[in-house]
């Protein structure tokens, strides 16, 4: 008999296809997020139940009478939504998607570096709304992103592969902070520096590029205060995920002009904005799609099935986070 999966939202056509030859799938067609109800009975009818960024499965979800899961497949890297210990507690399997969207992530953080800097976002608005009036030398002065120093809050996959399109792509000298001590082989592939403490990369980096996991031990790791130490003119890049900065400091700051701007693709409270974030002109704003080409999305599905196979096989599985 075939084990039962469940899919918690809609995944790319090859892969649910993938899946139905060998599992047997229900499909989300809504594509609608489940809610805590649905994700509790999920877990008690299904033998594997793959979630996304979408999906709170806080302790609560795990608080059932019977749960029959026996793997959360996560379609993506970042975990931090799912009770990680509760998982634990109940013998349920996690896993995650690492390395195949390193590099698409890394591009769209340089892409968010490129539209911030050169103010591309706003110069787009402009255009589209009938307000450009031609070339002239003071139009939309904005700042050269070659040869700037770029700071990364965390050195792993996505870090360093942006740190590589950084160094080698745009002359930038790259530091790093990052909680455990980077192999001196690793930093060298890109020149970069390990600094001490987040607060000296802050101060010194003139653009910041966040790359950390996220959960409580990262959760406003950029506050009020840390947002102060940053240069007039810098810039923040967060690709990683959007509870690390505090999104209210953050408005704050960009609306006083203390940082010259910023570049988000996560959210603190996604898909909702804080107030007023929407309307900065020094912010540039994408819908959390770090990862989203065919390609990739692709790849992480089969990632995932890749997970299930050697799961039910009785093997761990390579991408098992708990």
């Amino acid at each position: 008999m075939k084990k039962i999966v469940v899919l918690t939202r809609k995944w790319p056509e090859a892969v649910e296809a993938a899946l139905a030859q060998k599992y047997d799938v229900t499909l989300n067609e809504s594509d609608q997020p489940f809610d805590a109800a649905k994700m509790r009975s999920t877990l008690a009818s299904a033998d594997a139940v793959l979630t996304t960024v979408t999906d709170k499965l806080d302790g609560s979800v795990f608080e059932s009478n019977v749960i029959k899961a026996q793997i959360i497949g996560n379609y993506g890297v970042g975990y931090s939504h799912i009770d990680i210990e509760a998982a634990k507690a109940n013998k349920v399997v996690v896993t995650n998607t690492p390395d195949v969207l390193s590099e698409c992530t890394a591009d769209l953080a340089l892409t968010l570096m490129l539209m911030v800097t050169r103010r591309a976002g706003e110069g787009e608005r402009q255009l589209r709304a009938g307000k450009w009036n031609g070339w002239r030398p003071t139009h939309m002065i904005g700042s050269r992103m070659t040869g700037k120093t770029l700071g990364i809050v965390g050195f792993g996959r996505i870090g360093r592969e942006t740190a590589k399109r950084a160094h080698f792509g745009f002359g930038m000298p790259v530091i790093v902070f990052n909680r455990s001590k980077i192999d001196p082989e690793v930093l060298a592939e890109t020149n970069a520096t390990q600094v001490e403490s987040i607060e000296a990369l802050l101060s010194e980096a003139d653009i910041v590029s966040l790359h950390c996991p996220g959960g409580d031990a990262n959760t406003h790791l950029i506050n009020v205060q840390r947002l102060a130490l940053m240069k007039p003119t810098s810039f923040i890049i967060n690709t990683a995920r959007g509870e690390v900065i505090d999104e209210q400091a953050l408005v704050n700051a960009l609306q006083r002009n203390e940082i010259a701007g910023a570049g988000l693709d996560v959210f603190e409270n996604e898909p909702t904005l804080s107030d007023g974030l929407a309307e900065l002109e020094n912010a540039v704003l994408l819908p959390h799609m770090g990862s989203s080409t065919r390609e990739t999305r692709d790849q992480m599905g089969f990632r995932v099935i890749q997970n299930l196979d050697e799961y039910f096989a009785n093997k761990k599985p390579g991408d098992q986070v708990a």
